[in-house]
């Protein structure tokens, strides 16, 4: 089944969090947690929207931190999970759940302080269009997440196609000049494809992922990273 059809099914919601991040794959949760708290910086009042967010763990990370958060999403299962962890967590005040198309966000311009998708941007069908929706709602920066073309993940790709696309940084560059954004920050990490974290107990885990950490540190590695997070802001 290909990635947005696999997204939406009732099954894949129930069982979502502990597939993708059990195991090994907590050092992910932590790792994107982090990078998305980096790239919004100071969230306390702020009105955010969180494209496909999913079973909401960043929304939910968000509201606990003080922000208003809007979570929007294709999927009613998955909108089920985010409100019952938005309860659980004591954030339900501070958070709304829609069901919507990201390429068609049902809300005003300048609506949001700052805009984020994170594990969206490659299943995107007209990743300009999309970029020209995040903008449009946004007052002043939009955040996501990329899978890159000239890393592991290339090999992740053929072995399990999910209809993801996988890009280069010349072609994000293009897509943000094309929807007047201008690039703030890029990130890289995960020289490591996410599949082998979730495959294996954190307790393995952790060394590959100190090594993963130590290589990326050195000064060429940023161009094998499998993942990218960008931060850009409204002109």
């Amino acid at each position: 089944m290909k990635g947005q059809e696999w997204y939406q099914a009732d099954d894949v919601a129930e069982e979502y969090d502990d597939k993708r991040f059990s195991r090994g794959g907590r050092l992910i949760d932590r790792r994107e947690k982090r990078a998305l708290l980096e790239a919004v910086g100071p969230v306390e009042g702020r009105e955010i929207l969180e494209i496909a967010c999913g079973t909401g763990r960043f929304t939910t990370m968000l509201a606990r931190r003080g922000a208003d958060v809007v979570g929007l999403d294709i999927s009613a299962a998955m909108l089920r999970q985010g409100r019952e962890k938005a309860r659980r967590a004591g954030v339900a005040d501070h958070l709304e759940f829609l069901r919507g198309d990201a390429g068609r966000l049902p809300f005003p311009d300048d609506h949001f302080d700052t805009v984020v998708a994170m594990r969206f941007f490659h299943l995107a069908d007209d990743p300009e269009g999309f970029l020209r929706e995040m903008r449009r709602v946004a007052s002043d920066r939009i955040v996501f997440d990329t899978f890159n073309r000239f890393s592991a993940r290339s090999i992740y790709n053929w072995a399990l196609p999910m209809g993801s696309r996988l890009y280069s940084k010349s072609e994000v560059a293009v897509l943000l000049a094309k929807a007047d954004l201008t690039l703030v920050d890029v990130a890289d990490d995960f020289l490591v494809p996410y599949g082998l974290y979730r495959a294996i107990p954190n307790a393995l885990a952790a060394p590959i992922r100190a090594a993963d950490e130590a290589v990326g540190a050195l000064p060429t590695a940023d161009h094998f990273a499998s993942v990218s997070y960008w931060t850009a802001r409204v002109r």
